[in-house]
């Protein structure tokens, strides 16, 4: 259903870096780089994540309540890609732990946007 969620970013060479390595922990790769934006994803018929300065020209601002998750597979998957992104240069927005018991483990980490994104495991 979904087609790609689109995050803005003020240094797209540094994004593109960080995305980049975060992805590659499921098989993502930039599948196509048009300059201002650049897309991540497994192939370009799945759900993808797209990184771009904004058309306007104006700074790229993350807006409150945005988050984009991604779902490893399994919780040690979800510590690991947390602790990967705190190396890659994410700050902590929320440490891994178990947040409703028995049913959502997450973490919760800003880019050097911003941009909120959230590691999680169902079950």
């Amino acid at each position: 259903m979904i087609s790609y969620v689109t995050l803005g970013v003020n240094n797209l060479t540094a994004a593109k870096a960080f995305y980049n390595e975060l992805l590659a922990e499921f098989g993502a790769k930039a599948l196509l780089d048009m300059g201002r934006i650049a897309f991540f994803g497994k192939s370009m018929a799945q759900p993808m994540l797209a990184i771009c300065e904004p058309f306007n020209k104006e700074p790229a601002t993350p807006g409150n309540g945005n988050m984009v998750s991604f779902q490893p597979g399994s919780k040690q998957q979800v510590d690991a890609l947390y602790q990967k992104a705190i190396a890659l240069g994410a700050s902590c927005d929320g440490a891994p732990g178990q947040r409703i018991a028995g049913k959502f483990y997450g973490a919760y980490v800003k880019d050097a946007d911003g941009n909120k994104l959230c590691f999680c495991h169902f079950g």
